[in-house]
């Protein structure tokens, strides 16, 4: 179901404004949700416990940032009908795109290692059980749902999971907050460094966050969901003649990715604001893991707080997975020319799907091992921020030409923003390549 609903259906007995609005979330929504992962958890998590509340500003800093960067590739995916790895190549020299998207598939599957290991040790703390098999088990759920689920099914489940995200709010208002304890480190952080902590450590800890909040996968995701959404409109191609229609679904799109990074930068303040008030305020400064995470959360905060944590851990993980693997398989088909659809069955689009089956398969495997966390998502990390750069600059060429986006390029206002996101993130990977 496309998520464009004319106006004059909307507010009118055939389609209440609630369900309208709802309805006209969705690539935005699931972009933002998916990007507070259980690895990104983690990172929130240990940035609370170690820094309390000094790293909330860069929370605030780089949710306009986020939005510029995540309505750029939505405008690129719907304007030209194809994924953002057919338009770099359409742009770029052939080395440089699959440079890019090869070192893309392998942070995407390391992520998905370190989201399944993370829900299997959640799941576990719960229930108990043996980890390896519950690896198994969520790895096989991630799979079938893309494989056997049409996508307006997968879309729908994946928009229910965002729900997951509501218990990190949840948490934050069970404990009390020390507002303006909080806004004072916030603003002067360097004033209240741990014993022992240096601007250096605290150079990576930013990195670290950015690096988990402005993520490559979520480029090509949101992208290819844009694309996905014409495809099931037959008169997609006309209606992009009516002045009307195009200024509305630009309108539907800028709503969706600022609703969605909205969401995912609340849900990351949260996770920092309740460890801080948890963990770092209790003692506990070293955080591993997300599951970790939860389970200091049970003497300090009670069973209730420990509970809604780890299952919010199990529902991002569910929601992050598919589309870890799902971006790695749009950018790789793209590239290849290959059809690359989840409105497709198996037969029509193998390898798009066999691809999605390696990357999960793969990630679950590595899931099972005894991988040290904390070194996957460094080098998860690592990659992710090298080929960030390239890729927002090549999305920032593509969305100022004229050639591929035809009178849909960005304006100024629009490019000054992407320009800026991009030449942070240039400087988070001097920083970080420096901290290593």
């Amino acid at each position: 179901m496309s998520h464009f609903t004319p106006k004059f259906l909307r507010g009118s007995v055939l389609v209440p404004r609630s369900i309208a609005a709802a309805r006209r979330l969705g690539p935005g929504l699931i972009t933002g949700a998916a990007d507070d992962d259980p690895s990104g958890i983690a990172t929130y998590s240990q940035a609370g416990a170690q820094w309390r509340f000094g790293l909330v500003w860069m929370l605030l800093v780089t949710t306009p940032l986020m939005i510029g960067i995540q309505m750029l590739s939505a405008r690129i995916g719907w304007a030209t009908g194809r994924g953002l790895a057919a338009n770099m190549t359409a742009l770029c020299p052939r080395w440089l795109t699959r440079s890019l998207i090869a070192l893309l598939v392998v942070a995407n599957t390391i992520n998905i290692a370190a989201d399944i290991g993370a829900m299997a040790e959640a799941a576990r703390l719960i229930v108990g059980g043996n980890p390896m098999l519950l690896s198994l088990f969520f790895g096989a759920i991630c799979l079938l749902a893309q494989v056997l689920f049409s996508y307006e099914r997968s879309v729908r489940l994946l928009k229910w999971l965002t729900l997951s995200l509501l218990a990190y709010f949840a948490v934050v208002m069970v404990v009390h907050v020390p507002l303006k304890q909080m806004a004072i480190e916030s603003i002067q952080p360097w004033k209240f460094f741990p014993a022992g902590a240096s601007l250096r450590d605290y150079a990576a800890m930013v990195v670290a966050v950015l690096g988990t909040t402005i993520s490559p996968y979520l480029f090509f995701w949101q992208a290819a969901q844009e694309v996905e959404d014409q495809r099931l409109l037959p008169d997609a191609r006309a209606l992009r003649q009516i002045p009307a229609y195009v200024q509305e679904h630009l309108a539907r799109i800028r709503m969706d990715t600022t609703v969605g990074m909205l969401l995912s930068n609340g849900v990351a303040l949260s996770i920092v604001v309740a460890t801080a008030v948890t963990l770092n305020l209790h003692g506990i400064t070293e955080i591993q893991t997300s599951a970790q995470a939860a389970e200091a959360l049970r003497p300090v905060a009670g069973d209730l707080a420990f509970t809604v944590f780890s299952l919010g851990i199990i529902g991002t993980g569910l929601l992050a997975v598919p589309v870890l693997a799902g971006s790695a398989a749009y950018a790789v088909s793209d590239m290849l020319g290959w059809k690359a659809s989840l409105s497709h069955d198996f037969q029509e689009a193998r390898g798009f799907y066999g691809l999605i089956i390696a990357a999960t398969g793969l990630g679950t495997v590595l899931g099972m091992l005894e991988v040290d966390p904390i070194n996957a998502l460094v080098w998860s990390a690592v990659v992710n921020g090298v080929i960030s750069v390239p890729i927002m600059a090549v999305m920032l060429w593509l969305g100022q030409s004229p050639r591929i986006m035809g009178e849909l390029t960005i304006s100024t206002r629009h490019r000054l923003l992407g320009w800026a996101a991009t030449a942070l993130m240039g400087v988070a990977v001097i920083v970080m390549l420096m901290t290593l």
